[in-house]
C-alpha cells in the first residue's frame, strides 16, 4: 500500500470518527424524542459535520493557529469527506428495509447503523485519496500541523 492510500485511510477514519459520533448521537436524540425520519437524518448529519470539524479544528487551534483561519482549514479539509461519508451512509439507511423506524433497543437499529457507516468509510477511501492527490481535502490539514 503506498502512502497516498495510507494518508486516504487515515483521514478517512478521521471523518468516520466524527460521523460515527454525530450519526448515533443524532440518531439516539432523535429516535428518543420520537421524531420522523427527515429529521433524524437532518439533525444526524449536522451532528456528523459539527464533530468531524471539530476534530479538525482542535490540533489546528493547538499549533496556535487562529479560530477563524483554523475553521476555514476544517471546511478545506473536511467537507467533501464528511458530505460522501454522510451521503454514504444516510443513503444505506433509508434503503435498508425497517432500518429508519427501528428503535434504540432494535438489533436492527444497530447493525444497520454499524453496516452503513463501514461501507461509507469503504466508498470515501477513494473520495478522499483522489482529494489529497490534488493537494486538496486532508493534505489541507497537513500543511498547519507544525505551524
Amino acid at each position: 500500500m503506498n502512502a497516498l492510500t495510507r494518508t486516504a485511510i487515515s483521514a478517512t477514519l478521521h471523518c468516520l470518527t466524527g460521523c460515527a459520533i454525530g450519526e448515533v448521537l443524532g440518531m439516539v436524540i432523535s429516535t428518543a424524542l420520537g421524531w420522523h425520519n427527515a429529521a433524524n437524518i437532518a439533525l444526524s448529519i449536522a451532528l456528523a459535520f459539527l464533530f468531524g470539524y471539530a476534530l479538525t479544528i482542535r490540533p489546528v487551534l493547538a499549533s496556535g493557529i487562529p479560530l477563524r483561519q483554523a475553521v476555514g482549514i476544517a471546511l478545506a479539509a473536511d467537507t467533501v469527506s464528511i458530505a460522501s461519508m454522510e451521503l454514504f451512509d444516510n443513503l444505506g439507511l433509508v434503503l435498508i428495509p425497517g432500518a429508519m423506524n427501528a428503535g434504540l433497543a432494535d438489533r436492527l437499529f444497530w447493525a444497520s447503523l454499524v453496516g452503513t457507516l463501514a461501507i461509507a468509510f469503504v466508498l470515501t477511501v477513494p473520495v478522499n485519496r483522489w482529494m489529497i492527490a490534488r493537494g486538496r481535502g486532508h493534505a489541507v490539514v497537513h500543511q498547519h500541523h507544525h505551524h
